[in-house]
């Protein structure tokens, strides 16, 4: 059983306390062919903050909509990025979004997401530091949603359950969200996603240690909504906003960007709210789960 707190960041600084390990999460990077364009600058600022802040990392969590169209140029862009930030720059693993295989021929953007990210196809799972990672991603082209075929979902029950009890976190990683959950993904904002909406919900609720951070709204960190909470019923759930641009609740574009810090520690998960383009904390995204 767990319950959520809203953190203070003052507080948890003076207790001084090691994690175990820690992550970031960051989203829709958007990368273009064009080096000055401004969202390929934010993916650059994002990975010169997460190297000044991040010691010890076990990774860099992307979930989604790494390039804007799936093109090779852009995927040029993005190694370009990642090689300038080398040094000192934790491991990146993957999640497929809707930008990187909808513009153009399903199989062969799926190709140039696997060949330019070292990512072993739509879904994939690793252990890091003692901690389970799944990433989960459309099995077809498709412009705004992601579908989940019946074997993805069952291997991700499998997974979800491997060397699993209810008082470790398992982190699962999707590029869309599930409808009514988090900020962006209620139904009158219309930026929800999973076409098997409800056999996701099924096997998130079989598994409710379970954390899930997804993209594709953009939403704000600021937004109401940003964590989802599963109650010791579901999956727990945080939107990770965007590293190109932000959306805001009254549907509005805003200049911006950011993403996570997470810290795991042995009988709680702080998940931060960071501002890439400040280079501060989002106050009002702080967030521990209690297990």
């Amino acid at each position: 059983m767990r319950h959520h707190d809203h953190i203070d960041l003052i507080d948890h600084a003076q207790a001084n306390e090691q994690p175990l390990a820690a992550f970031q999460v960051i989203t829709d990077t958007h990368v273009t062919g064009n080096a000055d364009h401004e969202y390929n600058q934010n993916f650059d600022r994002a990975l010169k903050d997460i190297m000044a802040n991040a010691a010890g990392s076990s990774g860099i969590m992307h979930v989604g909509d790494i390039t804007d169209h799936g093109f090779i140029e852009e995927y040029g862009e993005l190694k370009r990025i990642i090689e300038a930030n080398r040094e000192g720059l934790p491991p990146i693993l993957f999640t497929l979004g809707n930008h990187d295989v909808a513009f153009g021929n399903w199989s062969s953007r799926l190709g140039n997401y696997t060949a330019q990210t070292g990512m072993q196809g739509v879904y994939h799972d690793h252990w890091i530091d003692g901690y389970h990672f799944i990433f989960l991603g459309t099995e077809q082209g498709l412009e705004r949603f992601c579908h989940l075929t019946k074997q993805q979902l069952e291997w991700l029950d499998q997974k979800l359950g491997e060397k699993a009890s209810a008082d470790k976190p398992v982190f699962v990683f999707l590029h869309q969200p599930l409808m009514d959950t988090v900020a962006g993904s209620l139904q009158a904002q219309n930026w929800y996603g999973v076409e098997q909406d409800k056999e996701l919900k099924q096997v998130l609720s079989k598994h409710p240690q379970a954390i899930m951070f997804t993209g594709h709204t953009h939403w704000q960190l600021e937004a109401e909504h940003t964590m989802f909470d599963g109650k010791g019923e579901t999956a727990t759930m945080f939107n990770a906003a965007s590293v190109a641009y932000l959306w805001t609740d009254e549907d509005v574009h805003l200049t911006g960007s950011q993403g996570f810090y997470v810290e795991i520690y042995a009988d709680k998960v702080l998940v931060r709210g960071r501002d890439f383009a400040s280079g501060s904390w989002v106050e009002s995204a702080q967030f521990q789960i209690n297990y």
